[in-house]
């Protein structure tokens, strides 16, 4: 695996600087390969999970199967405790912004990390083509160690290293957020191009500016 050498050396560093990381995930492919290359790296703190309650029964059973299989890591699911309604028929952007952002901000502004480990990688999608390994805020540091692997080398190692993907994955769901705005990609489209199929939307808004 090209990339994997460099990866960990690059998390160990990323780790030794700020021992007080935290691992956002929503256990897709990307976030199951870094979970694991972090472990390797000396990760055995928060993977922040935000719950909003539209998940795949698939994401959530994945969770818990990686929540077993690294038991040194701390697993925290976040839920703004909203009731179900549609309002993802009507304004995604205000419901991702309600079940999504919201209790995210709120988690970071009372922990206060000096630094974030996400799972972006640049073929994800023409809006993330750019993204860097470090993106730094007046907040924090967000580290993105996958940005330079393709879908291929992630699903290589994956599959070599026997993790418990979400099975959605193989299915065609390259990129998996709630079920209502979810959908199976084709050959030719990106990966997040099931992610509010139709819509202008292309993110949900975690992750504008380089982080939150």
């Amino acid at each position: 695996m090209s990339h994997k050498a460099d990866t960990l050396e690059f998390l160990s560093s990323a780790l030794e600087l700020h021992q007080d990381t935290l691992m956002t995930s929503a256990f897709n492919l990307n976030g199951t390969v870094l979970l694991d290359l972090a472990v390797q790296a000396g990760f055995n703190g928060q993977v922040v999970f935000v719950d909003t309650d539209y998940h795949f029964p698939e994401t959530i059973a994945t969770r818990d199967v990686l929540e077993k299989r690294y038991p040194d890591v701390k697993f925290i699911t976040l839920s703004a405790g909203l009731p179900l309604d549609d309002l993802f028929k009507t304004d995604t952007t205000a419901c991702c912004a309600a079940r999504k952002v919201a209790p995210l901000k709120n988690y970071l502004e009372q922990h206060k990390p000096s630094a974030l480990l996400n799972a972006r990688s640049r073929e994800q999608s023409s809006t993330r083509a750019s993204i860097e390994l470090r993106e730094e805020t007046p907040e924090r540091i967000t580290y993105n160690p996958l940005a330079f692997w393709t879908r291929a080398e992630l699903e290589e190692y994956a599959v070599q290293h026997e993790l418990p993907v979400n099975p959605l994955y193989w299915q065609g769901y390259s990129s998996i957020g709630c079920v209502p705005c979810t959908r199976a990609v084709e050959n030719n489209e990106d990966a997040r191009a099931g992610r509010w199929a139709g819509t202008e939307k292309t993110e949900c808004g975690l992750w504008n500016r380089g982080g939150l």
